[in-house]
């Protein structure tokens, strides 16, 4: 019987030990649910550190017509870590990952840290952006696995990890040498030790302000243990805007060819820099403009300083007889000159006791076309004197001499012309007549000769045909020059006729193409130094291209000092020839079967007349002096 007293008691010692932890747990779970409501009833008061991410802004990109990408700009990176936040007993993991990712070597990783005064260490720098991405990636898991502790045991939240930060804003330029000098190229700026590029030439510092970037994109807010900032209602963003894109009305396909053209007669012919451009002759869309003088604007050497400088308009020169239509468009416009009158020549003309003008060929008399087509310097001189030096002033003003054509380069120089008071005395209008004594751009050559092919509208030129923004919208851009009415339309018809006939049948026969409608004029022209004309020539040939089913083009080719042969008709000419050839081929102009065939029917007749007229004067010859 004593068994059961004992029994009971165990009974309530167990008891009041289960009571006992029922209701301690009741309590634990009641401080419990306690806190959580006193937690989500109060604000929270956390130490996530304030931050700022700047998301830099990039420069515009420039487009071809045929959408290559000629230049455009790619952000890059460096990776930096506190030595002090790397768990030293995970450093070798550290080590191993981040060789991994990056391809560095673990020996050059570790020489990184060996510096003990750096806090920072600097691990790689100009990375692109999708080793950049790894990298973050790394960072990430490198957390996951604890390889960072904090700085402060007191803030065992803050941990600084691997960071991975914009470096470096880098211009590319894909095609190299391809569209240079018109691109231009860039210089490095440094702000706030980010390296950003900036225009210095061409396209990149014409539209500078229009290229570089608008605004940076930025986040301020918390952040979270890996430093993302917290999306929380509370944080703040700049979305970044990049630079504009430029878009060209050149296609690189049809400026490669060109340039090939360009580059093999410069060979040929031993020229110091030859240029070539090809514009709409309605529009002013500047389809081709190059240069034998090019360079990489991502490796420019010591040897390509002068072609730094877009001679297009930079390179003020004496044109020569290329000026000779202009002239005589001034004097039709001020009906001073008779197209059917022939003027006296007679192959030398005495200006004044020192100074004679010559003719390259004798003609005893002209009309103002035969003056054009076989580049009388008497013909024109005459003509220029019918004119008041006023009328001449204005008139060569109007087809925008000595003022900037408008091409949307770097630099523009805008030459110069004689005055009224200058041109009252015979020498200096009957030389600026045919081109000396002046001096004038490639570029404004080019603009004056479009108004004897667009109804005597002289046309801005333009390499760019719009610009674009981030969302697509379009944008032109006018920077204050404008088209000018050079002439009237009749008298610009007048020049045109004039133009063919001197390809067909005058100096300009070289630049002949069965099938299309080509006029121009040649010249060739001295070239001064310290004041004197020496033993060195510039030789040209502007004029137009059309086909029958409505394409007009302005075309001028400019040779710099040709040393091998100089004449235009043998440089110029033909090298207007080749690039008419190929715009053929790249289907700007469309060869007219019809057409082609009356050309060829044209000369063969024409030489005919001059076999028939040789054969006349050596019969004439023979039975003058007996000969059977």
């Amino acid at each position: 019987m004593q068994d059961a007293p004992i029994e009971n008691r165990m009974i309530r010692y167990r008891s009041a030990i289960l009571l006992a932890v029922f209701i301690s747990i009741f309590v634990l779970l009641s401080i419990f649910l306690l806190t959580i409501a006193s937690t989500m009833g109060s604000e929270r008061h956390t130490d996530n550190k304030s931050i700022s991410i700047e998301n830099k802004a990039i420069r515009g990109k420039i487009i071809s017509a045929d959408n290559y990408v000629v230049s455009f700009s790619q952000k890059h990176y460096r990776a930096e870590v506190n030595r002090r936040s790397i768990d030293p007993k995970k450093k070798s993991l550290f080590v191993t990952l981040f060789s991994i990712y990056s391809g560095m070597s673990e020996k050059e990783i570790l020489k990184k840290f060996e510096d003990s005064r750096k806090r920072r260490v600097v691990l790689c720098k100009n990375i692109d952006e999708r080793m950049a991405s790894d990298l973050k990636s790394l960072g990430y898991k490198l957390s996951k696995l604890d390889v960072f502790r904090p700085l402060n045991p007191q803030k065992p939240h803050l941990v600084f990890g691997l960071d991975i930060l914009p470096n470096s804003e880098t211009r590319y330029f894909p095609h190299k040498d391809l569209l240079t000098p018109v691109v231009g190229y860039v210089r490095t700026n440094m702000n706030n030790a980010y390296k950003t590029p900036k225009g210095i030439k061409g396209l990149e510092k014409h539209y500078e302000d229009y290229l570089k970037p608008e605004v940076n994109g930025l986040i301020t807010g918390k952040s979270d243990i890996l430093g993302t900032p917290l999306r929380d209602g509370k944080s703040r963003e700049i979305k970044r805007v990049d630079g504009m894109d430029l878009h060209l009305n050149i296609e690189l396909d049809f400026q490669r060819s060109v340039e090939k053209v360009v580059d093999a007669m410069k060979k040929q012919i031993a020229a110091q820099e030859i240029l070539v451009a090809v514009m709409d002759s309605k529009t002013g869309k500047v389809l081709s403009l190059a240069t034998s003088e090019r360079f990489n604007p991502k490796k420019i050497k010591k040897k390509d300083m002068s072609a730094l400088n877009p001679s297009f308009s930079e390179y003020p020169y004496e044109p020569g007889s290329v000026m000779k239509p202009l002239t005589l468009a001034i004097a039709l416009e001020n009906n001073k000159v008779r197209l059917k009158q022939p003027i006296a020549l007679g192959g030398k003309f005495k200006v004044n006791n020192s100074f004679t003008i010559k003719d390259d060929d004798y003609f005893k008399e002209l009309t103002p076309k035969g003056i054009i087509m076989y580049s009388s310097n008497i013909g024109i001189s005459k003509i220029a004197w019918m004119l008041t030096p006023q009328e001449l002033y204005k008139g060569w003003k109007k087809f925008g001499l000595s003022k900037k054509s408008g091409v949307d380069l770097s630099r523009e120089l805008s030459g110069h012309i004689k005055l009224p008071d200058q041109l009252k005395h015979k020498l200096h209008s009957a030389t600026m007549a045919y081109g000396y004594g002046m001096h004038a751009n490639f570029m404004q050559m080019i603009k004056a000769y479009s108004a004897f092919n667009n109804n005597g509208i002289a046309v801005k030129p333009k390499i760019v045909n719009y610009l674009s923004d981030e969302k697509g919208k379009l944008y032109d851009v006018d920077n204050g020059v404008t088209s000018l009415q050079a002439c009237s339309a009749q008298t610009a018809g007048i020049i045109h006729d004039i133009l063919l006939a001197t390809v067909n049948r005058g100096t300009g026969t070289a630049a002949q193409y069965d099938g299309l409608l080509v006029g121009g004029k040649t010249g060739t022209a001295h070239i001064t130094k310290n004041r004197k004309y020496i033993d060195a020539y510039h030789s040209s040939f502007y004029g137009f291209a059309n086909d029958q089913e409505g394409h007009k083009y302005t075309i001028g080719v400019f040779v710099i000092k040709p040393k091998k042969v100089y004449f235009s008709s043998h440089t110029a000419a033909p090298l207007f020839h080749k690039v008419v050839d190929k715009m053929v081929k790249h289907n700007y102009l469309v060869v007219d079967k019809s057409l082609a065939t009356e050309h060829l029917k044209k000369r063969a007749d024409m030489r005919k007349k001059k076999h028939d007229a040789y054969v006349r004067k050596i019969e004439a010859y023979n039975k003058a002096h007996g000969i059977e």
